[in-house]
């Protein structure tokens, strides 16, 4: 059975989806059934640089280290070949679905996915000093715990 795929998708590729991105992978690590899946992040700005010192820092606070991780543009291709695709914004979410209606099976904002039905964003931190990230990264692992069976379920 080939590997499946979950995709996380922000605007610049430097903070929400990385630590999305490493997030999933440390809650996949822990699970007593390996599953096979492969997590990316992309944005739909990204311009090939490393996380923001503030994402890095957040993430090292969480026993988790990004700080390898470069960004990468979202394409027609990751589009295709992903199983599963979790924005952190309900306006990159409809961004993907005006540009790829045929994804519409497998775009959903994370807190959508997670059972959500009111505020379905995940403010940007960039910019806005550690505290904004310590605060984003809080909501991200609360999303994907809440997601996290649901995630699994579907690749």
């Amino acid at each position: 059975m080939p590997c499946k795929t979950v995709l996380f998708v922000c605007y610049g590729n430097i903070c929400r989806s990385p630590m999305a991105q490493g997030f999933l992978n440390t809650l996949l690590e822990k699970v007593d059934k390996p599953v096979e899946v492969r997590i990316l992040s992309a944005g739909l700005n990204a311009f090939g640089g490393p996380p923001t010192s503030e994402a890095i820092e957040t993430m090292i606070e969480e026993g988790i280290d990004i700080s390898g991780f470069r960004s990468r543009q979202l394409t027609e291709e990751l589009i295709e070949e992903a199983d599963l695709i979790l924005t952190m914004t309900k306006h990159y979410k409809d961004d993907i679905l005006s540009r790829h209606p045929e994804a519409k099976h497998k775009v959903f904002t994370l807190k959508e996915f997670a059972g959500e039905t009111e505020n379905l964003d995940i403010e940007d931190p960039y910019g806005k000093g550690i505290e904004a990230y310590k605060t984003c990264a809080k909501e991200i692992r609360q999303s994907l715990a809440k997601a996290f069976k649901k995630i699994v379920e579907s690749v």
